[in-house]
């Protein structure tokens, strides 16, 4: 299945776009898009774009806040590591509802990493400062969400979340 994915910038503006795009695979489906660059001052985006895909699918406030959770600290990783430190970038969340089924998909076109494949050994009784560094976020986003995937396609990042309403 090929995609139309977002482009790169070649400089650092911002560049967001909440708007509803109804042109999607799906065509019963409505498809929000919010496209930032990868600047940690854009992460401020995300809340009022969830608020929007909450409205327009009628989420229940208690997945919202689940949802606001795990996006959030998906896009916060790949904003900050995507690419390379001085790198700009851009980084766009898709949400769709299928069915009984919100799917969102946050794509980059930075560095190769499947963030799937950290183990969910994750010790939450140690202090914060004495664990190792990295996999709590990802660990977070498996248990807000009900799936949680990965692909490489065409040098883009795809993870792929879901999360059943």
């Amino acid at each position: 299945r090929r995609r139309n994915l977002p482009g790169r910038n070649n400089h650092c503006d911002s560049h967001s776009d909440n708007t509803l795009n109804t042109t999607s695979l799906f065509p019963t489906t409505m498809t929000y898009r919010l496209i930032i660059n990868n600047c940690i001052e854009e992460i401020a985006k995300l809340n009022p774009f969830v608020e929007k895909v909450s409205e327009g699918f009628c989420i229940a406030r208690d997945t919202l806040f689940k949802l606001q959770l795990a996006l959030d600290e998906a896009l916060s990783n790949s904003v900050k590591y995507a690419y390379p430190q001085g790198t700009c970038g851009t980084v766009t969340l898709e949400a769709e509802k299928i069915n009984r089924s919100l799917i969102f998909r946050l794509i980059d076109e930075g560095k190769a990493f499947d963030p799937t494949k950290r183990k969910d050994n994750i010790d939450l009784t140690s202090k914060a400062e004495e664990r190792p560094i990295g996999g709590l976020g990802i660990f977070l986003i498996k248990q807000m969400m009900d799936d949680v995937r990965y692909e490489r396609l065409e040098g883009h990042n795809i993870l792929i979340m879901k999360k059943n309403i």
